[in-house]
Parts: structure tokens; sequence; C-alpha cells
């Protein structure tokens, strides 16, 4: 069963409930441009302690984690950042406008008792990397906070938890923040009524995790380390949980969107005979002039839009008909796993053609990943190739999921991210 509890969040201490300048993106969306525009706005900016400055190593001196440690224990020393006096469950919304409408999705904000996977109650969808995994373990370890939450989803068809969001965001919001014409607003509720009762709604709920598998899966390597090192602490403790957002998979707002890829072989692209090779698979077509991306959305077969470095325009390569993809990828996986996009991609495109995947880590480096179709296809003039794709969808999240299996990594794009900054949790 699934634990979740209010908790006593640390939060900036501001006169201003307005704390855009404070806030930030999730950590690994962040590039060096703009950890430093984001600490122009001010030096206390969640960043530093997200992203902290210094080497990896956490043998060298003056490195990322023991900045980030030093920064952590400053901040709430100094009154920058505050405890909340009592467990608070804490209501996120989010709005945005996409196609023309307002879009609004809600999230609670509460601790969450760490499982292992085998658990069955919290369920990763995404494979993780073992680069990022050591990061995050290393500043969890040196900071022992939840410095943003893991974004977790849930079945809620007949929607009993609206109830809940609407006691809690009649008060007053006590925080809002404003990004990239993202804005994001959140409520403190201390009333233990209403926290009781949604630990009840989720008590024989699981938790899919939408977002932030490397967090998820670093706080339970640190629950697992504190055990060693206190082993004869009796009851819950702080590190026996984590901080999760929480959305409803029901949630008519919720919008996921693709990751896309731009790759590069490893030599110069032979553009002719990557087509030449692709058509093994793919009816493979030219698309006339004119917005590309539309010409996925009809679509019943596994397709994406690709174009190379010599390409003017992109092209559309849709799976043939008749090929049997339980032929084609011979792996020990399920019929869902096999029939996913980004799996049909990874396996009959990237490895084969590129030499591109994720159980050979050194290849990595050579694909990365955006959701802006432009300008995937605009970096097609410093790389080999870029391939458009179409968003997975829940359902398919949800059977691969439940099958026990995990996506290829940047299978789903859940927008708008998380905000860092707002909540932030210590697990000490």
């Amino acid at each position: 069963m699934a634990r979740v509890q209010p908790f006593s969040a640390w939060r900036y201490a501001r006169s201003d409930s307005d704390l855009s300048a404070v806030t930030a993106p999730p950590y690994d969306v962040i590039s060096r441009t703009q950890r430093e525009e984001l600490i122009s706005r001010d030096p206390h900016n969640v960043v530093v302690l997200e992203l902290p400055e210094g080497p990896l190593d956490p043998a060298l001196p003056g490195n990322r984690y023991a900045r980030g440690k030093e920064a952590w224990g400053e901040m709430r020393a100094t009154g920058v950042l505050a405890r909340d006096a009592s467990p608070q469950l804490y209501v996120l919304e989010q709005s945005y406008e996409i196609a023309g409408r307002t879009v609004r999705r809600r999230a609670f904000i509460a601790e969450v008792g760490i499982e292992p996977f085998e658990a069955d109650v919290i369920i990763p969808h995404e494979r993780t990397l073992p680069k990022a995994l050591g990061d995050r373990f290393e500043l969890i370890k040196a900071t022992g906070a939840n410095l943003s939450p893991v974004f977790g989803l849930f079945d809620d068809p007949a929607c009993t938890t609206d109830v809940l969001f609407d006691e809690v965001m009649s008060t007053k919001p006590v925080a809002s923040a404003t990004d990239d014409d993202v804005t994001s607003v959140l409520w403190a509720c201390a009333d233990s009524d209403v926290a009781g009762r949604l630990t009840n709604l989720m008590a024989d709920k699981r938790i899919f995790i939408a977002d932030g598998h490397h967090r998820y899966t670093t706080a339970l390597a640190y629950r697992d380390l504190r055990r060693e090192q206190e082993p004869t602490f009796e009851g819950d403790a702080p590190w026996d949980f984590v901080m999760m957002a929480l959305v409803s998979m029901d949630d008519p707002d919720l919008t996921v969107l693709p990751y896309h890829r731009i790759a590069d072989a490893p030599s110069r692209l032979d553009s002719a005979q990557f087509y030449e090779r692709l058509g093994e698979f793919f009816d493979v077509t030219e698309l006339p002039p004119g917005h590309p991306s539309s010409s996925l959305t009809h679509l019943e077969r596994q397709s994406f839009l690709v174009k190379t470095r010599d390409d003017e325009r992109a092209r559309l390569a849709v799976l043939r008909a008749g090929i049997d993809l339980a032929e084609a990828i011979p792996l020990d996986r399920s019929t869902a796993w096999k029939d996913l996009d980004v799996t049909v991609l990874q396996e009959l495109v990237l490895w084969p053609l590129l030499g591109i995947h994720p159980d050979h880590p050194e290849t990595l480096d050579r694909i990365s990943f955006t959701k802006d179709a432009h300008e995937a296809l605009r970096e097609t003039s410093v790389h080999d190739v870029a391939f458009i794709l179409r968003p997975t969808a829940l359902t398919q999240l949800k059977e691969v999921s439940l099958s026990g299996e995990t996506m290829p990594q940047k299978s789903t794009y859940f927008y708008p991210k998380l905000p860092s900054g707002l909540v932030l949790r210590s697990a000490e």
C-alpha cells in the first residue's frame, strides 16, 4: 500500500509570495548558461542547492556535494529558508496555455513511503542512467534533503480527489512562481482531516513515476544507507520517505509530449546508405513543404519523422505493414514494450544503424533529447540526424509499467516540468 502523509517543508522566507527569483526548472534541464542566469536573479536561487559548483569527484576539496551541503546548512541557519511549524499537505497548480486554451494541472505534494520496486507499490516506467544516479546519490548523501519532488501518477477514474483539491485551494495561496509562461501556485493545508482523507484514498493505489526516476532511486539507496548506519532506529525515520508531487492519471489536463532525438553516427553519416537500410523496416517518403509534425497525428503504425544533415526537408518513416515486431525485435520483452514508438526507434534504427544503445553507455554521448521539434530539425546543421516522435500514450505507460518493464530513456515528457524551490524537505 502507498503511504502518503503531510510533512513540514522548508520554504523560502519572503515577505513577497512571488518566488520566481528563487525557483528553477529541474536540475537535468538546466544548462550552464541558464544556471548563471538563475543565480543572477537571486544568489540564493535553489539552483545553488540542486547544481552546486565544484568538481564532481566527492574526494576532491570544494566538490559539488560539499558545497551543496554548506549552502543547505547556511540557508537554513540564516533564515533564508524557514520550516513550517506543523505538517502540511501542499497543493500545486500549474497553469499554461496550449493549443489556444488555458490548462491547469493539480498535484498534491506530500511525503511518500519509499518502497523497493519489487514491492509493486512505486512503479518506474523509464530506465535510469548510472552517471546521473551517482551524481544525485552523492548530493542526497551530502545534504540529506529532497530538493525537488518526484513526479508521481495515480489512478483516480472517479475523480475522488477533486474534492480535496477544491478544499485546499479554497484558502489563500502561500507562494507562486512564473517561468517560461507557466505559472505555479502553492497552497498549504494543516488540516489533519484533509490529510487523513488523502492518506486513506491513496492507501490502496499504486504510484507510477512520471518524472524523477533518478531522484526516487537515489532516495531508496539513501534510505538503505541510513538504515545500515542506524540499525537501532525504531519506527519511521525521515529517510524512509521521499517528497512527491502526486497527479491523477485521469486528470484531463495531464499533458504528455514526446522527446525528440538528435544523433550522430560513429563517423560521418552516409545519408543514402542510411535511408537504404531504413527501408528494410520502414516506408520512407519525402514530405511536402509545410509543418512536418502534423503528418504524424493520424498514423496507426509506429512512425517518426527523420531528417539527416544532407536533407532539405524531413521525411516520414512508417513501420511497413506486415512487419512482425516479435520477430524484428527478438528480445524477451512484452508486446506492449515492443509496440512503443521509442522502442521501435531504439531497436530498429538507433542501435543497428547508428550504434547507439543505453546498454552501451559509451555510445550515449552521441545522442541528445529535446521536446522542441523545430530545434531538433535545426540541429541537423551540425549533427547527423534528427528524429521527431509521437507522444507515448498513458495507457502504454501503464501497461508497460505493470508488466514490470521500463521504457527506453526519455520516452515521455510530462509538461510542464515541476518547479524546484517552492517546497524542500529534510530527509535527515
